[in-house]
């Protein structure tokens, strides 16, 4: 975890490292606020480094590691609160918010670090596959809260259309990854393996980025992470009316969610989707997907 490490100022990186020890494979989040201690978030625990509170030093190093010595080369990463680095973890950052007409120009006075730790589970998406495909890919969304492993099963998904599996050929995927999460691309380049034909249009709006990846890529499946507003959702149904396959994710807690939602509901009732997983928060190693087909109907249960 040399990526992470090298962010912080050396007495810093040997406390971490020796409080994290032969862990890093449980490690979520080192959550790093000024004059605070540092606080290390795992799958099923909440740790403490008290010896050394970090201070406006500490701050200025994390930043410009983080930018490498250049604030305004990040200008459009510190604007939207988060950086990706090498390795495709993801850096949140809080401070003083610089605004212009109501719109968030910058964040200044950076203190507040959250680094998740980015982490492929190859093969997760492995049991669901075949209930995903009835002669050709199924639309499918994926419902579950924020940390529940979207992310990381829409990325497994991914990898497998494109690569294939079993007898299914590898098909085109276009992946608009508007907050650099499926891929963590840097510099372009996705740090996670999406297979062999996936096409990744990094930091692009969704709703402008589906359109311009079916007119430009020719995509056979057409995935988008944490759907939201209105746009968003008529470019997924501008999308499939064009013959594309979505996998798509969405925030909520249970398929019950998805029907009291204005938006959500509208595709739930015109079956646009044929395909739900509902995946629960996971508790250590164990989570629990739940499958239901179009009209709701709870298909099979997975445990892990």
């Amino acid at each position: 975890m040399e990526e992470i490490l090298r962010l912080f100022p050396a007495d810093f990186k040997q406390m971490i490292a020796e409080k994290v020890g032969n862990r890093w494979g449980k490690l979520e989040e080192i959550r790093c606020r000024l004059y605070l201690p540092i606080e290390l978030i795992y799958e099923n625990t909440v740790e403490w480094i008290h010896e050394i509170p970090p201070n406006n030093q500490t701050g200025m190093y994390l930043v410009n590691q983080l930018s490498e010595f250049s604030l305004y080369r990040m200008e459009n990463e510190l604007r939207d609160g988060y950086i990706t680095i090498e390795g495709g973890h993801r850096v949140g950052i809080a401070g003083k918010v610089n605004t212009r007409g109501g719109t968030v120009k910058a964040i200044q006075n950076i203190t507040f670090f959250n680094i998740r730790i980015a982490k492929q589970r190859i093969g997760i998406a492995e049991p669901l596959m075949p209930h995903l495909f009835q002669r050709n890919y199924l639309n499918t969304l994926i419902i579950g809260p924020p940390q529940s492993g979207k992310t990381t099963l829409i990325r497994d998904m991914v990898r497998m259309v494109s690569t294939g599996w079993n007898i299914h050929n590898p098909r085109k995927v276009a992946v608009i990854d508007e907050r650099s999460e499926i891929g963590a691309a840097i510099n372009g380049i996705p740090q996670h393996d999406l297979g062999l034909r996936t096409d990744v249009m990094d930091a692009c709006p969704k709703a402008e980025g589906m359109m311009m990846m079916i007119r430009s890529m020719s995509p056979e499946v057409l995935v988008v992470d944490e759907i939201g507003g209105q746009q968003d959702f008529d470019a997924l149904l501008e999308a499939i009316y064009s013959g594309v396959t979505i996998f798509c994710s969405v925030h909520g807690q249970s398929l019950a969610d998805l029907k009291e939602h204005p938006l959500s509901n509208n595709l739930f009732e015109n079956g646009i989707f044929s395909r739900y997983i509902v995946l629960d928060k996971r508790t250590g190693s164990y989570q629990k997907k739940e499958l239901y087909d179009a009209e709701g109907r709870r298909l099979k249960v997975f445990k892990d």
